[in-house]
């Protein structure tokens, strides 16, 4: 199986079931800021050319070798679920662009703040994938020290990273420093107060913040349209600065239109938002099932602009990339895909007990209580199995 086959995996509803594709709105299609199209052609944009004017076949081959490496994470993560190694695991299945192309824009010295699906901005922040991996099987809380990469640890709850960016942002202008502060998070998450108090206080204060918004156009099951009446970026001009929608699927739109936002931030130009409008290929997590809410003729329309083949074809056309080159990057990610399997089956189980330490910093009778319930609990499984062998 080849990395970019990957995207093309259907789920399938099951028998019976009826869904047709959810109606979108009066201008809902999206105005993007687009540099290459779904066939992999180049397209001029008087705007945001000039930021990657200067980009070299090099990079290029950079970017869809973060893609590809990036989507094939992704899939072992997911295998290592269903085989029970994970507890959950949120893929980023179609939105490999909007990722790799934003973490790309981002300098050393910026500081980013991801929800749980950033693996790709993981990625180009040099965050080892074990450490991601650590967290999805319980062993750990996070597992990098977020000043060593100045990246900040997965937020589980939805939209409160947006005011710890906010804040962080604040604070970084207050010293003077000449960075930039990224904030990811989904289109459902746009839907919480924090998020809107974050766009607030960021453009009251002139934070350096950019927001960058992945609408994978669905909140689990919600479609975008049950959560907003107008495109997402255009919520930032009720707030006073600048929103801009970009072709999710397209890493070089991706990577100008950061590139533009970081800078504007850092010249005191104040927040942006940026609308990545992209898709969700797989599942929410891998607790759900997208069948049920979601057409098979969205999903199919969708693999027609995978991220991936696009950047792959301008290569080819542009022959900035050989065959050699390509077979390189499958066994690169043979490798990979190893290497990850390997890692974590040998992390430890989980503690199964160390969800009752901590939650009271002088201990409490009832926690105690229910620890020794649980811990009955896990002595009868033994039982059970030394009365199997009388």
């Amino acid at each position: 199986m080849t990395v970019e086959s990957t995207a093309a995996r259907k789920p399938r509803r099951s028998a019976g079931t009826k869904r047709t594709a959810a109606k979108k709105p009066p201008g809902a299609q999206p105005d993007l800021v687009q540099l290459l199209t779904p066939e992999g052609k180049r397209v001029k944009n008087g705007e945001y050319d000039a930021y990657v004017a200067d980009i070299t076949p090099e990079e290029l081959r950079g970017l869809y070798r973060d893609m590809v490496l990036t989507r094939r994470f992704d899939a072992e993560a997911t295998s290592l679920q269903r085989q029970g190694e994970l507890g959950l695991w949120a893929s980023l299945l179609g939105q490999e662009a909007a990722q790799i192309g934003s973490g790309r824009a981002t300098r050393e010295d910026d500081y980013v703040f991801p929800t749980y699906r950033e693996h790709g901005v993981a990625w180009c922040r040099g965050v080892d994938p074990a450490n991601l991996l650590g967290m999805f099987r319980g062993v750990n809380n996070g597992g990098w020290d977020p000043n060593s990469n100045n990246f900040h640890l997965y937020t589980i709850v939805i939209g409160s990273q947006t005011l710890h960016a906010t804040g962080y942002a604040m604070g970084i202008a207050k010293d003077g420093a000449d960075s930039a502060v990224i904030a990811y998070f989904g289109d459902g998450a746009s839907s919480q107060g924090d998020v809107a108090e974050s766009f607030t206080f960021s453009a009251v204060y002139n934070a350096p913040v950019v927001f960058f918004c992945q609408n994978n156009q669905w909140a689990i099951s919600e479609p975008t349209e049950r959560q907003t009446r107008v495109p997402l970026y255009q919520r930032a001009q009720g707030y006073g600065f600048p929103g801009v929608r970009v072709d999710g699927n397209d890493v070089l739109a991706c990577l100008a239109v950061t590139k533009w936002a970081l800078e504007r931030a850092r010249q005191g130009e104040g927040p942006t938002l940026v609308e990545a409008y992209t898709y969700r290929m797989g599942a929410h997590t891998t607790s759900d099932d997208p069948t049920k809410y979601r057409a098979d003729e969205e999903r199919e329309a969708w693999e027609a602009k995978d991220p991936i083949l696009r950047l792959r074809a301008y290569l080819e056309a542009s022959n900035h990339a050989d065959e050699g080159f390509f077979a390189e990057l499958e066994a690169e990610s043979e490798a990979l895909g190893r290497r990850v399997r390997e890692v974590v089956r040998a992390m430890p189980d989980p503690d199964r007990f160390a969800i009752f330490e901590n939650a009271y910093a002088d201990g409490h009778a009832l926690v105690d209580e229910e620890r020794a319930q649980f811990a009955a609990y896990q002595a009868s499984f033994a039982d059970e199995g030394e009365g199997s062998q009388r």
